[in-house]
């Protein structure tokens, strides 16, 4: 069939389009990249481009000679395992009952709005602090994980794919004498990885990311996370605690190469594991906005 010439134009501007918004996501990471791998003065006379200047590793140097660093690097490696390991599974045991019908399950609207409400309202900084505190958990690990244990955005996006999983499918499986766990993790959960996979991701990329719990509910920079402990060092560096290396270390870097190398370590993992999960991503996301 003949195309138009508005399909024909079409053609043509969508994937220019599309390269375009390419580039302005891809093309400042790229520049980050290129200051952290460049020497302090071209950083500082602003001759690095998208091609490191006078080619260097000191900024990255500097990070990893930090005892501090690898520390709070492996406090957000623990935090990532656990905490994604328990949002996925206290998401899965509680979308599955609640994507049964009323009938099914007494009370399911009301423990849904109960989840509904929290997205809409919050308890605030304060009273989160003190529940954190009362409970005993504050300074230690858990603070960073407990607190958001189950988010209902998620939940939502799950409750709805279950649902759009054949009730003939678990129909027959209680006819073999299956029980509700068998049916849940035998059933539900190999049919929706690619929903679980993309709410990894979303747990995962969270976990890593987020700073400002460490700094509030942690007394120790021995126990921040990593990305708490660079948002310290790269508002505040402090030289009392530098020996003589890594003193002789930062006269070769800027503040500038330093953060770079900071932002280009601290995405490096999530790019490491974003490509194993992507074939499931938008499926998950599609599948799991379909039905209400």
């Amino acid at each position: 069939m003949k195309k138009t010439f508005s399909e024909k134009l079409f053609d043509i501007l969508n994937p220019a389009f599309l390269v375009v918004a390419a580039l302005l996501c891809v093309l400042p990471f790229i520049h980050v990249i290129a200051i952290s791998l460049s020497s302090g003065t071209a950083a500082t006379a602003g001759r690095v481009g998208l091609i490191p200047v006078e080619f260097s590793l000191n900024s990255f140097e500097f990070a990893f000679e930090k005892k501090e660093f690898m520390t709070s690097f492996i406090n957000s490696i623990k935090r990532v395992a656990l905490g994604v390991t328990i949002n996925m599974t206290l998401l899965i045991m509680a979308a599955y009952p609640l994507s049964k019908k009323n009938s099914e399950f007494p009370g399911r609207t009301f423990i849904s709005w109960f989840f509904v409400l929290t997205m809409l309202i919050g308890g605030g900084l304060i009273p989160t602090y003190l529940v954190v505190t009362w409970t005993g958990i504050r300074d230690t690990i858990w603070a960073l994980i407990l607190p958001g244990a189950i988010n209902a955005f998620h939940l939502t996006i799950l409750i709805n794919f279950y649902r759009q999983i054949p009730r003939e499918l678990e129909e027959s499986a209680y006819l073999d004498g299956a029980g509700s766990w068998t049916i849940l993790f035998f059933i539900y959960v190999p049919l929706s990885i690619p929903a679980l996979a993309t709410l990894t991701i979303f747990n995962t990329v969270m976990h890593w990311n987020e700073w400002f719990s460490g700094l509030i509910y942690m007394n120790s920079v021995k126990k921040y996370p990593l990305q708490s402990y660079l948002q310290t060092v790269i508002i505040d560096i402090n030289f009392d605690t530098m020996n003589i290396d890594e003193m002789e270390l930062m006269e070769k870097i800027t503040n500038r190469t330093f953060n770079a190398a900071q932002i280009v370590i601290a995405t490096f993992p999530i790019i490491c594991i974003y490509p194993f999960l992507q074939k499931y991503f938008v499926k998950g996301m599609t599948l799991g906005s379909l039905k209400g």
